[in-house]
């Protein structure tokens, strides 16, 4: 080998070191330049006011003091670390923290995606990849706790699936990333579900001789990883709490994140189960049964809920690198300049250059730029009405709880759908979409409420306007309020 030849592929491992970093630091600028459209879910604003809750008390809340309906139900928070980071950020930087922390944690993910698959693939692959994990899961990239988690999700699966690929159980050192992700967000049953069918992928594959003492080291290291999920504020209430929204039953087909995938039209998510199966078929992929169980598991979550795509868009890829990596295997390299201390400080040199660069293009665009919420989702001029009139109990949208709960207004209904169950939510949406009307007066008189807050575009301010001893005071593009006609109150403000 040439001198020439050896230093170009030294330089190429370099590189290839920065990739993941590179990759990682343009999916954060560009969801840094969509900034607004991560601002769209009003449950940011309930996340963050009980964020802020726990920095101010410096407690952890136990029941609910946000709704008049739930006054005192027991409730935990299951995301409690998310919401702290969110509030914080929130109170340093108002709406462009949260953007900010989103974007962050995006970048994050996707550099520890590409770094695990291009040992296998290739950095082209990886990149590539990537790229399509984005589009599968851009729908669901929003300023909440889950993605936050999301860099949990991907280095937890991508550590379970290296172990199997070497045949060996992962270190015991990696459990406090369960631990973390136990306190991010409840998601991370699914890791704990992944030890199973990743376990039997190690040991199908390893001698014979050594199935037995693997699979007891992989049920030990799965006990830790339970064990680890419990160290919690909650302790072992996290699991529960993490569990309960599963229970809600027909309500789940309602909440637009855990309806099924609907293929009435044509999706990316779609679009990638085709090609998926294309593949499969064209290049006669063959896979172990516990790697198929796990696609499977993967595909069905997702065609179950969409909220689950964004795990099937980076966690199948993770499960198919190895076998894709002996399909197209990829050409030797020496990685000796790469892991040599001058090859190391080239690399470090250039992720803080990258590092810097990203910092440098947010300060500038922030010192143009505001971020703010999307106005569907706040009711501000209703809202201010409300407060004007000291409207003590208010009937509210769904959408529109978070906002209610931002401005200290007790709620009826908000996002924490675990918090009311299903029988309750159900009938508030069979009142207000219309499918069963005779229920609105029965839940306005047995809640004693004082005005109702509606969405513009719902069928329920058209059945107010029909209801006796109900007026409507208040109408724009956004919300409509609707009072008793025995309520004190001024001159009404003219609908818009």
């Amino acid at each position: 080998m040439s001198i020439s030849f050896a230093n170009s592929i030294a330089v190429q491992g370099r590189a290839r070191a920065l990739v993941p970093l590179c990759v990682g630091a343009g999916a954060y600028l560009f969801f840094l330049f969509l900034g607004d459209t991560l601002l769209q879910d009003s449950d940011s604003f309930w996340q963050i006011k009980i964020g802020q809750w726990i920095l101010d008390h410096r407690a952890m809340p136990t029941i609910d003091f946000y709704s008049f309906t739930r006054t005192g139900a027991p409730w935990i928070s299951t995301s409690w670390l998310s919401q702290v980071a969110f509030a914080f950020s929130h109170a340093q930087w108002g709406w462009a923290g949260p953007v900010i922390l989103t974007a962050a944690a995006v970048a994050l993910t996707v550099a520890i995606f590409v770094h695990f698959l291009e040992a296998h693939i290739g950095a082209p692959r990886a990149v590539l990849f990537a790229m399509l994990a984005l589009l599968l899961s851009i729908h669901h990239v929003l300023a909440r706790p889950h993605i936050l988690a999301l860099p949990v999700m991907v280095a937890w699966a991508g550590l379970l699936m290296a172990a199997a690929n070497r045949r060996s159980v992962p270190s015991w050192t990696w459990l406090p990333l369960m631990a973390l992700w136990a306190n991010l967000h409840g998601g991370f049953v699914l890791g704990l579900a992944l030890i199973g069918p990743i376990s039997l992928e190690a040991v199908e594959h390893a001698e014979k001789g050594r199935r037995l003492a693997l699979f007891t080291r992989w049920v030990l290291f799965g006990i830790g990883a339970l064990a680890a999920s419990c160290c919690t504020p909650y302790g072992w209430r996290t699991l529960q709490g993490a569990t309960n929204i599963l229970s809600l039953g027909e309500l789940l087909t309602l909440i637009l994140e855990w309806m099924p995938a609907n293929f009435a039209t044509f999706t990316p998510f779609e679009g990638a189960l085709l090609a998926l199966i294309a593949f499969g078929y064209y290049r006669g992929l063959v896979l172990s049964a516990p790697r198929i169980f796990l696609i499977l598991f993967l595909t069905w979550s997702a065609l179950s809920h969409v909220r689950s795509i964004d795990a099937f868009a980076f966690l199948v890829p993770l499960v198919l690198a190895k076998p894709l990596g002996e399909m197209f295997p990829q050409p030797a390299t020496d990685a000796a300049g790469a892991e040599s201390w001058p090859g190391r400080t080239l690399t470090a040199l250039g992720a803080l250059m990258i590092v810097a660069a990203s910092w440098t293009s947010t300060s500038l665009y922030l010192g143009h730029h505001r971020f703010s919420f999307t106005m569907t989702q706040t009711p501000v001029a209703a809202v201010d009405l409300l407060e004007q009139r000291k409207v003590q109990r208010v009937f509210n949208a769904y959408q529109f709880g978070g906002y209610l709960i931002s401005r200290d207004i007790p709620v009826f209904v908000d996002g924490r759908a675990e918090l009311y169950g299903e029988k309750f939510i159900m009938d508030f949406f069979r009142a207000t979409e219309g499918k069963k009307p005779e229920l609105l007066p029965r839940l306005l008189d047995a809640y004693r409420i004082d005005a109702t807050l509606l969405g513009a575009d719902a069928p329920g301010p058209q059945i107010l306007d029909q209801l006796k001893g109900w007026k409507r005071i208040y109408a724009d593009d956004i919300a409509v309020i609707h009072v008793r006609d025995s309520a004190d109150g001024a001159t009404a403000a003219p609908a818009k």
